[in-house]
């Protein structure tokens, strides 16, 4: 692993109160997470045809609304380790 990144890791482990294969796991869990969504959306596509404009602003609606509630739950919630 390239030395710059391993302290990358290490530091944000660290900043997130957890031990660096648990923040590594943590990561590699969301990634694998990421794909298999981006895959369910790609197969529905598939089956019904692409989303619409209308159905795509909705979305970015609802996950703007999202992302935004879960940085106000995250202010007090504690760490955790894995």
């Amino acid at each position: 692993m390239p030395p710059d990144l391993d302290a990358e890791i290490a530091a944000a482990a660290a900043q997130a109160g957890m031990s660096y294969s648990a923040w590594l796991a943590g990561v590699a869990r969301k990634e694998f997470t990421i794909r298999a969504g981006l895959a369910a959306v790609s197969q529905f596509e598939r089956d019904h045809g692409p989303f619409s404009a209308d159905e795509m602003a909705e979305a970015d609606q609802w996950a703007a609304q999202a992302v935004k509630r879960a940085g106000q739950a995250g202010t007090s919630r504690e760490r955790r380790s894995a």
